[in-house]
């Protein structure tokens, strides 16, 4: 898998997910590997790119909104953000974009 998605001629969505972890991530890493193969799996997913240094950020790519709606309902994944605010992250930021636009080299 490139670490860069490849996505189809837009528009379609992106929802930039930055946050900041605590020190003690207990299971983060083991939920996180979860996530990654259970969102494959839904439908409208087209990709995504993800980097972790003192910020993490996650990119991932959608055909359309209610892809994106029905993942945050997803019950595996729902449990995952449960988690994600009692232990795993000191703060985050969601956001969601529509890509209009796409270049590439």
């Amino acid at each position: 898998m490139s670490p860069i998605a490849t996505t189809p001629k837009p528009p379609y969505y992106a929802v930039i997910f930055t946050s900041l972890k605590h020190p003690d991530d207990q299971g983060y890493t083991e939920m996180a590997d979860r996530m990654v193969e259970r969102v494959q799996q839904q439908e409208g997913f087209l990709g995504f790119e993800s980097a972790r240094e003192a910020v993490g950020i996650t990119v991932s790519y959608w055909r359309d909104l209610a892809s994106i709606q029905a993942w945050r309902a997803d019950l595996e994944h729902r449990e995952a953000q449960q988690k994600g605010k009692e232990l795993w992250y000191r703060s985050y930021t969601i956001r969601i974009a529509k890509v209009e636009r796409e270049y590439s080299l």
